[in-house]
């Protein structure tokens, strides 16, 4: 390699610098996933929805959720068993897609409850809560229309007999069928102020809080340039004074949170005191039962609508014997979500037992409340067909006899390594200034990268690589 006179250091490769566009943001694992590509006959389509194989796994998940939405799923849980690498999590992330947009999705691993500021079933709780739903309709009382005029009303100032005070303010609003004359209080007019509201805005106030939102600007003062900053919107049709019905989703966790959290002074030592407090606040079961009751009362009232939605514990075979215990109890709470298990162990001993040995490493008392739902292996036929699909995800161009050596290696290996094998190949092919990955480049990758099972293969009898001699 020629040796250069330049100071400045050269560049490591000639890789391009990673897009910040939205085109350019990072791909998750399972972006792919948009359900399970169910006909409407509850049959598996052979590739849909980007699910590839796994037809009796999708069937069977495809039942689970025809239960939930008829509300008959209360008390069992769903388990996912099967090999690494077998769709497992995008299972559980399509049934999620199924049940629909709005219904809480809270994803966690079994060794998330091993927190040294809060207990193990805290976290349980807390993921529960999370995954339950609130969705509140409230129909409030509205004045909207476009300001014709705003007129602040003076008077003495009865504390001093210096100066004036603002008594009241008229405002004039207009609306597609009509004008309304609004005297309004002091306090308003202060809001007004600060949304910097003039003559030609739209705006609107809520009768019962006093609340003032400005929209836009009236599109009847929209000028001729080209770029401006202002937003123009239309004038709002039907009366002045109407009825508007607001749609508000958040979740328990959140009302939980909101309540759990100290409401300290303004003074120096309690803003002190809050920022060395610890980040996390342990809800008492004392809160939830009262959030519960003020909940239920919106439920009898018509004013809200509880959504549950899907808990998702990956690896649950970490959890130990008190977290089941919980979990039991949790899945016969009168506002439980959808629970979701996965585990790929066979017979394993349960977490803080030393005789207890079950299958997947659960007690069976709980695992008699399960749904339990098999992955199969992909074929080496099927993984070329998962390689191709995520390929098209992240935008690579496949060159001849590639897809074929992907399968072969996913087929050898796992279909974890075949894909991860994907996106090092094309900065090897960009490198190259190639637009697409050839064979070469995925030979080159398995000189630099192992699997699994060459890796366990290359390991002495010695416990150790070369016997596990030392240098």
């Amino acid at each position: 390699m020629k040796a250069t006179t330049s100071t400045s250091a050269p560049p490591v490769h000639n890789a391009p610098l990673p897009s910040t566009s939205a085109a350019g943001r990072r791909i998750a694992p399972h972006s792919h996933i948009k359900g399970l590509g169910l006909n409407s006959d509850g049959f598996a389509s052979t590739d849909s929805a980007g699910f590839v194989g796994q037809t009796n796994a999708r069937e069977a998940c495809g039942v689970v959720v025809d239960l939930i939405k008829s509300r008959k799923f209360s008390g069992r849980a769903l388990l996912l068993v099967g090999a690494p690498g077998t769709g497992k999590t995008a299972l559980a992330l399509a049934v999620s897609h199924e049940l629909g947009v709005k219904v809480p999705f809270c994803p966690m691993v079994g060794s998330e409850v091993y927190s040294t500021e809060v207990k193990k079933t805290e976290v349980l709780a807390e993921a529960f809560r999370r995954a339950i739903g609130l969705r509140i309709k409230e129909t409030k009382e509205v004045y909207e229309g476009e300001v014709t005029e705003l007129t602040p009303s003076e008077a003495e100032n009865p504390l001093s007999g210096y100066g004036k005070t603002v008594s009241h303010v008229i405002v004039g609003l207009k609306s597609v069928k009509g004008t309304k004359q609004l005297r309004l209080d002091p306090s308003i007019y202060e809001a007004i102020l600060k949304e910097k509201i003039v003559v030609g805005d739209v705006i609107y106030v809520e009768a019962n809080t006093g609340a003032v939102k400005r929209v836009g600007r009236s599109d009847a003062y929209a000028s001729s340039y080209d770029l401006e900053s202002e937003t123009y919107v239309s004038l709002p049709k039907g009366d002045v004074h109407k009825r508007k019905e607001l749609v508000q989703d958040l979740t328990l966790g959140d009302l939980d949170s909101a309540n759990a959290r100290p409401q300290g002074g303004q003074d120096i030592m309690s803003v002190m005191g809050s920022l060395v407090r610890s980040g996390r606040t342990e809800v008492t079961d004392k809160l939830r039962r009262e959030v519960n009751k003020v909940v239920k009362g919106y439920v009898d009232q018509g004013v809200a609508e509880v959504v549950p939605g899907v808990v998702f514990i990956d690896e649950v075979h970490m959890l130990d014997i008190e977290c089941f215990t919980y979990l039991n109890a949790l899945l016969e709470s009168p506002m439980a979500p959808t629970v979701i298990l996965a585990t790929n162990r066979g017979q394993a001993l349960v977490r803080g037992t030393t005789d207890i040995v079950s299958p997947h490493g659960i007690p069976v008392d709980l695992l008699d409340r399960c749904l339990i739902v098999k992955t199969d292996g992909y074929t080496r036929e099927q993984v070329g067909r998962v390689v191709q699909v995520r390929a098209n995800v992240e935008g690579l161009k496949l060159g001849e006899g590639v897809l074929d050596r992907m399968a072969a290696e996913g087929e050898r290996g796992s279909l974890r390594y075949a894909l991860q094998l994907l996106t090092p190949a094309s900065i090897l092919a960009t490198l190259a200034g190639r637009s697409e990955i050839e064979v070469d480049d995925i030979a080159e990758m398995n000189e630099l990268f192992l699997d699994a099972k060459t890796s366990a293969g290359l390991i002495a009898a010695g416990g150790g690589f070369d016997g596990g001699k030392m240098w």
